[in-house]
C-alpha cells in the first residue's frame, strides 16, 4: 500500500514538473500580485511594512486557488481517476497523494520565494522567519480544503468559480492566524500560540479532508 501511495505521489509530481504550467502560473501570479501593492499604496516604507503580512498571505492564498481545480480534473477527464479508484489503494489515500503532490508543486515554491518578497515590502527580519513558519504550517490547509472543493466540482464544466465560492470562506481562519503570527513576531509578542493553532488546523484538515474528498470523488464517478 505504501509503495502504491509513493508511486502515485511521484507520478503526480513528475506530471506537474513536466507540464510546468501550474508552477509557472502560481509563482507568476504570486510575484506579480505582491509586486503591484507598492505601486498602488506608494513607496512609503512604514506603510509597506505594516501591510506586508496581509499582502503575502492573501497573495499566497489566491495563487494556491488558481490550481485547485486541477488536482483531480485531468485524471477525471481521461479516465485515470476511475482506474485509480478501482485499484488496491484506498480512495482516501489516492486523494491524499494528489493533495500532497499539489502542495509540493504549487505551494512550496511560494514559501521559498516569500522571504524575497517580504524583503521587497520592508518586512522586518523577525517577521520574515515567522512568515515562513506560518506558511509552512498553514498552507497545507489550503490544499486540503481546496481538494474537497475540487472533488465536489470535478464533474462540472467551468467549476472554478463555484470552487472559489466553496473554499474561500473556509480559508478565513488560516488567513487570520497566519497574519496574526507574523504581526506578533514583528511586535515581539508570543508567536507560538498562533503557530500551534495553524498546526492544529492542519492536523484536523489532514484527518477530515481526504475522507471528504474521497466521498465526493465516489459520487462524481458514480
Amino acid at each position: 500500500m505504501l509503495t502504491s501511495f509513493v508511486a502515485l505521489l511521484i507520478r503526480d509530481i513528475r506530471l506537474a514538473v513536466r507540464q510546468g504550467s501550474a508552477l509557472t502560473m502560481t509563482l507568476s501570479f504570486f510575484v506579480i500580485a505582491v509586486s503591484l501593492f507598492p505601486l498602488g499604496v506608494g513607496p512609503e516604507l512604514s506603510i509597506l511594512a505594516r501591510i506586508a503580512p496581509g499582502v503575502l498571505w492573501v497573495g499566497a492564498l489566491l495563487a494556491c486557488l488558481l490550481t485547485l481545480d486541477r488536482v483531480f480534473q485531468a485524471d477525471y477527464e481521461d479516465g485515470t481517476l476511475e482506474q485509480l479508484m478501482l485499484g488496491p489503494l484506498p480512495v482516501e489515500l489516492v486523494a491524499l497523494a494528489k493533495i500532497l503532490a499539489h502542495w509540493l508543486t504549487s505551494v512550496v515554491p511560494l514559501i521559498v520565494v516569500a522571504p524575497v518578497l517580504a524583503i521587497s515590502l520592508n518586512m522586518p527580519a523577525d517577521g520574515t522567519w515567522a512568515m515562513v513558519l506560518a506558511l509552512g504550517l498553514g498552507t497545507p490547509i489550503l490544499s486540503l480544503i481546496g481538494a474537497v472543493g475540487g472533488a465536489l466540482t470535478v464533474a462540472m464544466r467551468r467549476g472554478g468559480i463555484l470552487l472559489s465560492l466553496l473554499v474561500l470562506p473556509l480559508y478565513i481562519p488560516v488567513l487570520i492566524f497566519g497574519v496574526a503570527s507574523v504581526e506578533a513576531a514583528i511586535a515581539f509578542l508570543p508567536v507560538a500560540p498562533h503557530l500551534l493553532l495553524l498546526g492544529g488546523l492542519s492536523l484536523g484538515a489532514l484527518v477530515i479532508c481526504p475522507v471528504a474528498s474521497a466521498a465526493a470523488l465516489r459520487l462524481a464517478v458514480e
